[in-house]
């Protein structure tokens, strides 16, 4: 582990070297101290309950607030009274986010080590978000595709680059952990969290993205993080809601759900995140994997040999509360081996179970001061002593620099997929005068979705016809939507949400998409459905004529998608998974090839 955080330094003054002629290191380029001086000085400082702090993350967003307001408070006391070890950052605007992580570091006597899910680059939490009830967009970080669309391109390149983006943006606003890459085995369709955060289904595949992502990441001055130690892929249960299971056998996780985090730690992976589910081949008693010494001592540390930072998945999910309840999932969790305990329900008391752990003879001290020192490690290893704040002056040159965001909308580009064409209308062939009709179903909260598929379509289509169907309403008017597609010749739906990756959206939509369809397909009318979220969408709607997967429906695809259709650009994304489809399968790797229209 020493060599990986020295190469982490070494690589972090070159990542840096550029933005610092701009305005300033945003991060230190000083080397760390040698030996563990500083992180022994810390430690003797400490006392048992601060110890315990440092292992206790809570959340927070990056909105505005004022000094006096009792959001601001609250952080106050988690970093003076309290004194956690660091924060796990939801979303927000990027300047409002390195403002507020400054101004926290500013407030802490020892730097505060700062996570957050980057799954799809800095721009998947740090986003202006859109200004009510004009719905303007007020900017955003680089945004890439959701995994998944990375392994429709096949390519190691793209990984690694949008790794490397991730860490550089990242470490621009205050954050040093990336929750990411996710290296679970996406094979069971019915999976509902993970889905298209996944690489895709073949372990192969996902372990040597993985490892390019990880790469991006660590070569340029951030930590990366595997996830969800021993495997999230094959499960039908969502771990934030219940306790999925996962019933295989002990050789079939050794060919499959562990092969991309062997390839992880094999690469130098300096954190991994854990499992919120049973996997009863490796802890037959059923207990949680967080929670599990046979999952998170006995796999990971002894068999795989990992040497970095155990991190739990967020610690206020039903995956680790139903069973033990929140006091006892945080003793039975630093007993298993976790180093960082991320998202509690609440701080003072999770500092107080860790405690109790000790006194109640759960585990030693000295367990906890092994986790201790790693976290103070890694805040050595960042050089967070010398410099813990960030600069905003930095940052604009930085963060959503446009060559970042190239990048994006290349892999958005390579990504889609064209799974179904059986009438040839991709690219679209029509005339001049044709009547097309754009419909977008997705939740009414996702005010970005079909902005930039329509407004593409638009710049080609003079006739173009908009539709919104909003995807939480129990009883959606899709008889409004059977006049509009009578009188078009070409319909185009965008579905964004759907109840197989969206727990809070009607049951009664999906249904209803599907009929609507069929009556389209009855009717012999052209229709192209565009899925922004579910790959696996065409199982419900096996009879539409032309299926194209765009993987995710953040602005770079929903571009990509419309410049795809409208045959601005090649299509030749390769489905990394397989669907089942009635009584067959559209294997891996199906994909029909487009070329540049000529028109």
């Amino acid at each position: 582990m020493k060599s990986v955080r020295l190469f982490i330094l070494a690589t972090l003054a070159v990542a840096v070297s550029a933005c610092a002629s701009v305005s300033g290191n945003t991060v230190s380029t000083a080397p760390a101290p040698s030996g563990d001086r500083w992180v022994d000085s810390v430690m003797a400082t400490l006392t048992l309950r601060e110890k315990a702090a440092q292992i206790v993350w809570p959340s927070l967003y990056a909105d505005y607030t004022p000094g006096d307001s009792p959001q601001w408070q609250r952080l106050t006391d988690y970093i003076k009274h309290e004194k956690v070890g660091g924060f796990t950052m939801s979303v927000g605007s990027p300047i409002e986010m390195a403002a507020k992580l400054n101004a926290m570091q500013a407030m802490s006597s020892i730097p505060l080590l700062i996570g957050a899910d980057l799954e799809a680059g800095a721009g998947y939490r740090a986003r202006g978000g859109y200004f009510i009830p004009n719905g303007i967009d007020l900017g955003s970080s680089t945004i890439f595709p959701p995994q998944m669309a990375l392994g429709a391109t096949g390519d190691t390149s793209l990984a690694y680059q949008m790794g490397r983006i991730t860490a550089l943006e990242g470490r621009a606003l205050g954050i040093q952990i990336a929750y990411a890459p996710v290296l679970d085995v996406n094979n069971n369709p019915a999976n509902p969290v993970i889905n298209t955060r996944s690489f895709g289904e073949d372990p192969a595949m996902v372990a040597r993205l993985g490892a390019a992502f990880i790469r991006g990441v660590q070569q340029n001055g951030m930590m990366a993080t595997g996830k969800h130690f021993p495997g999230h892929g094959d499960t039908d249960t969502n771990s934030h809601l219940d306790i999925p299971v996962v019933t295989v056998s002990r050789s079939r996780l050794d060919s499959v759900e562990l092969v991309p985090f062997k390839a992880a730690i094999r690469t130098g992976v300096e954190g991994i995140m854990s499992f919120h589910g049973e996997m009863l081949a490796l802890d037959s008693s059923g207990i949680p994997g967080t929670l599990s010494p046979k999952v998170m001592t006995g796999v990971l540390r002894n068999d795989l040999q990992f040497k970095g930072v155990v991190i739990s998945d967020a610690m206020d999910m039903q995956g680790v509360l139903k069973q033990f309840g929140a006091d006892e999932a945080v003793k039975r969790g630093i007993a298993a081996g976790i180093d960082i305990l991320i998202q509690p329900q609440s701080v003072s008391k999770t500092i107080d179970a860790v405690l109790a752990g000790i006194s109640e003879g759960r585990y030693t001290e000295a367990r906890l001061d092994q986790s201790v020192r790693r976290v103070l490690q890694l805040k050595r290893d960042f050089d967070l002593e010398h410099r813990k704040t960030v600069s905003i002056d930095s940052l604009r040159m930085i963060v959503g620099d446009s060559s970042h965001v190239a990048v994006a909308r290349q892999i958005a580009e390579r990504s889609i997929t064209l799974v179904k064409d059986s009438l040839g209308d991709v690219p679209l062939a029509v005339a001049g005068n044709s009547r097309i009709l754009s419909i977008t179903i997705a939740r009414r909260a996702d005010l970005s979705a079909g902005v930039a598929f329509n407004g593409e379509l638009r710049s080609s289509l003079a006739n173009l016809r908009n539709e919104f169907l909003s995807s939480d309403d129990p009883a959606p008017d899709y008889a409004r939507l059977d006049r509009a597609a009578d009188s078009v010749d070409v319909t185009i739906v965008g579905v964004y949400a759907t109840q197989t990756i969206d727990a809070t959206a009607s049951t009664k939509t999906p249904q209803a998409l599907a009929g609507f369809l069929q009556r389209l397909s009855a009717k012999g009318k052209r229709t192209i459905v565009v899925s922004f979220n579910d790959p696996y969408l065409l199982r419900q709607i096996p009879w539409v004529p032309a299926y194209v997967v765009a993987w995710g429906g953040f602005p770079p695809s929903q571009l990509a998608a419309a410049r795809a259709i409208l045959g601005k650009t090649a299509i030749t994304g390769k489905l990394p998974i397989s669907i089942p489809v009635n009584d067959r399968v559209i294997a891996r790797g199906t994909g029909i090839a487009r070329s540049v229209s000529s028109k």
